[in-house]
């Protein structure tokens, strides 16, 4: 049951540092996006408070509509499924902060979701894209942060936090600085050289010419 999913001791090992963070949607620092609905925004209709963000792009509705929806900072596919119908396709990222703490952000609502399960993630890479819900709702990108080392996707509205933190408040508390925006993160830069070298390793297949 993914709501009672603990990280094993290996999992938590491989979790990567994730220096800076950035908007998983629109620019680095969320240009050409809204919020539509913060984290603990209260609903009485649905019965407490939001457990999220609701980002969507500038036109609203379903105008973003398959955007890109990229990584907030290096981390490590832990869950990738649909929980329910009404999440729809769902990606969970663990990621360790300088000072050593586990968090893990999560993706919900996703037309499609592109990073598999256990695959390494450098900030800012795609691992989805925007979607509706199987139409429940308009476009928009339900984003989630837990303070946990555990994979747990309970209500989108709450009376109490639990494990959910401001998602909005941890990404620019890491966000890098204009200047530092102009480098990719060295697990990206490691990823790609691994690529590369595999690309360079493939055996080149010697065709005979036909006569």
């Amino acid at each position: 049951d993914y709501r009672f999913i603990q990280l094993s001791s290996f999992e938590r090992a491989s979790i990567p540092t994730a220096l800076h963070m950035s908007s998983p949607m629109g620019s680095e620092h969320g240009a050409l996006t809204y919020n539509a609905q913060p984290y603990w925004s209260p609903n009485s209709r649905r019965g407490g408070h939001h457990t999220g963000d609701d980002l969507n792009g500038i036109g609203g509705m379903n105008s973003d509509l398959g955007d890109p929806v990229y990584a907030v900072g290096n981390g490590i596919v832990v869950y990738r499924g649909e929980p329910s119908p009404g999440w729809g396709n769902t990606l969970m990222l663990a990621h360790r902060t300088p000072q050593g703490r586990i968090l893990i952000s999560m993706y919900a609502h996703l037309q499609k979701s592109e990073a598999p399960s256990g695959d390494l993630i450098p900030r800012g890479q795609r691992i989805g894209t925007v979607g509706t819900s199987n139409g429940y709702y308009p476009a928009h990108l339900h984003l989630e942060m837990h303070d946990s080392t555990g994979i747990y996707i309970g209500r989108g509205y709450v009376s109490t936090p639990g494990e959910t933190t401001d998602p909005s408040k941890i990404i620019h508390s890491l966000q890098p600085t204009p200047a530092k925006n102009l480098y990719p993160t060295p697990l990206s830069i490691l990823l790609n050289e691994q690529q590369r070298e595999r690309l360079l390793n493939l055996p080149i297949s010697s065709a005979k010419p036909s006569h």
